[in-house]
């Protein structure tokens, strides 16, 4: 368990810092440009990066259901243009 301390009532969990050594410039340069793409700082990017890999979500497949409607296919040629734009966009 994670020691705690309380600041003005309320409980919260120890943070850790970390750091990572050597990381190349190329390597740095291409997590700097996936931030700004996603609209986050390099810190920020890495803690979703970090989350995302150790803690991910469930699937719920309601939810892609409710996807899949929203987008309106309806026969499996639609489906595979779909992903195809999609894939070629990336």
């Amino acid at each position: 368990m994670a020691p705690v301390w309380s600041y003005n009532g309320t409980t919260m969990a120890m943070t850790v810092s970390l750091s990572v050594k050597n990381v190349s410039e190329d390597l740095a340069d291409a997590l700097r440009a996936r931030a700004a793409r996603h609209h986050r700082s390099l810190q920020g990017e890495l803690m979703h990066i970090l989350e995302t890999a150790v803690r991910p979500r469930p699937f719920q497949a309601s939810a892609l259901w409710r996807q899949i409607q929203d987008l309106g296919l309806t026969t499996p040629d639609e489906a595979t243009r779909f992903v195809r734009e999609d894939r070629d966009r990336q």
